[in-house]
This record gives C-alpha cells, sequence and structure tokens, in this order.
C-alpha cells in the first residue's frame, strides 16, 4: 500500500496578532499624555474659592511670570523683548496672565504697566480653583 504525503499548508493565523496591536495600540492612547496647553514655566498658581471661567476666543495670548523668567506664548524672553512681542497685538486681544504665587508685587507692576502703555486692557489672570488637582 502506498502511502501518500500530503503536507498541509500551514497558514498562520491573523486574528492573535490583531489583537495584540489593538491591545497596544489602545495601551499607547490611555498611558500617554494629552497636552492642552503649551506652557514653558512650571508655576504656582495662586487658589481662589470661586471664579469665572469664560469661553475662549480666537485671538487669545498667554504670558507667564515667575521672579526670574518671563515667557510669551511658551517662549521665554526678557522684559524688553516683551514689549516688542505685544506691540503688534490689538486691543481687543485676550491677554492671559500665568503669574506665580511667589512673584514680587514690582514685578508683576511692571507688566501690567507695559501692557497698559500698548492699551492692551483685555487681561485675565489664570488662578486654580481650590480642591482642584493643578
Amino acid at each position: 500500500m502506498a502511502r501518500k504525503n500530503r503536507r498541509e499548508h500551514l497558514v498562520p493565523e491573523l486574528t492573535p496578532l490583531i489583537d495584540v496591536v489593538f491591545l497596544l495600540l489602545i495601551f499607547f492612547m490611555v498611558s500617554s499624555v494629552f497636552k492642552n496647553e503649551e506652557l514653558s514655566l512650571l508655576l504656582n498658581l495662586p487658589k481662589t474659592e470661586a471664579g469665572k471661567s469664560e469661553e475662549v476666543q480666537k485671538a487669545v495670548v498667554t504670558i507667564e511670570l515667575t521672579n526670574e523668567l518671563i515667557a510669551y506664548e511658551g517662549a521665554q524672553l526678557k522684559l524688553e523683548e516683551l514689549s516688542e512681542k505685544v506691540s503688534p497685538l490689538e486691543k481687543k486681544t485676550l491677554i492671559n496672565l500665568r503669574v506665580d504665587g511667589e512673584v514680587k508685587y514690582d514685578r508683576l507692576v511692571k507688566v501690567l504697566d507695559l501692557l497698559q502703555k500698548k492699551k492692551l486692557e483685555n487681561l485675565s489672570l489664570i488662578t486654580v480653583k481650590i480642591g482642584s488637582e493643578k
């Protein structure tokens, strides 16, 4: 009796491979940090009990201030350079001021005075609500 050798062609199962790829995709999506704003200085913002939350307008500029540094839209610069950066801004432009809680009052007044000279008066001082994580 002649025995015929039939070889079955092995086909790799793709289902477990696809499962692993999707699991990795879900893992990296969940574990990644989504950054909402591009901020350059690590600030300890003052805390308030209540605050007014406003809808964000189209023209918004963020200025961050610490005792040593100033950042305009995430780029660190000097006070003199800040004057050049805010010069082309329109009067209606909303300016978010993120000021560290340890900043000396005199330093904040210099920035506010500079903005007032440029006739930029649509300002928001950013704080953190008491009891929030951030």
